[in-house]
């Protein structure tokens, strides 16, 4: 579903992704992990070509990042999402809808489906100024899903969240597996990737350290975390 072949981006003379290639199965539910400031949130810019790499190329599905057609099917969800304040939150889906090509009575039944999945039933005629961070974030995700992606791109997606609504990500993204979509998921919430992820990349400082399964990151007595930390340790020293 996804490739990198030697992708390098640079700003100026700050490398922020160095030299990396790694590819993504459709289906795979893969995370991709890193201190602040290790390039995740570079490599998901390429992805939707917010951002154009330096060197190397980026492919979504075949094609390439650079086309528009690309990101046809892709879902994305920002760990900040900005919804208008004053829309609410049914109001700011229709217009996702529609962006997506939804015609509009289908649009309705979407929505309303979208709202009770996301847990905010009763909730959705409020305005978004009035929102939570965590409320902010379940709408945010029923955006990211409205189309039916078959790539599922999120940042933090449980930030905000209380311990029920993690639960209840977790939940949806489990029935999007059940569908064949592929997920990249952005998170410093180790123990949720443990849960949720097959396969994940460890970063620092524009390049991978680790990449694999999860099932062979782990091994013995240690948890994500301590993995994590001993590599990007290593790498510091």
């Amino acid at each position: 579903m996804v490739t990198l072949t030697s992708v390098t981006k640079k700003y100026g003379n700050v490398v922020a992704v160095n030299d990396i290639s790694f590819t993504i199965d459709k289906g795979e539910y893969f995370a991709l992990l890193g201190p602040n400031g290790a390039g995740k949130t570079t490599i998901v810019k390429m992805l939707l070509d917010f951002i154009r790499p330096t060197i190397g190329t980026v492919t979504i599905n075949g094609l390439s990042s650079l086309d528009a057609m690309a990101r046809v099917g892709v879902g994305y969800c920002a760990e900040n999402h900005k919804i208008p304040p004053h829309l609410s939150a049914r109001q700011y889906l229709l217009r996702i809808a529609a962006l997506s090509g939804i015609e509009k009575k289908e649009a309705d039944k979407k929505v309303d489906e979208l709202i009770e999945t996301v847990g905010m039933a009763g909730k959705d005629k409020l305005k978004a100024g009035t929102y939570s961070k965590g409320m902010v974030q379940r709408i945010a995700l029923a955006g990211a899903i409205m189309g039916d992606p078959k790539l599922l791109i999120l940042d933090e997606p449980v930030s905000g969240l209380d311990p029920i609504g993690i639960r209840e990500v977790r939940s949806i993204l489990e029935g999007l597996r059940s569908k064949g979509v592929t997920l990249i998921l952005n998170s410093h919430l180790l123990s949720e990737v443990e849960k949720t992820c097959d396969s994940a990349a460890i970063i620092n400082k524009g390049k991978i350290l680790v990449k694999d399964r999860l099932s062979s990151i782990i091994t013995g007595k240690e948890t994500l975390e301590d993995v994590f930390v001993r590599v990007v340790k290593d790498s510091n020293a």
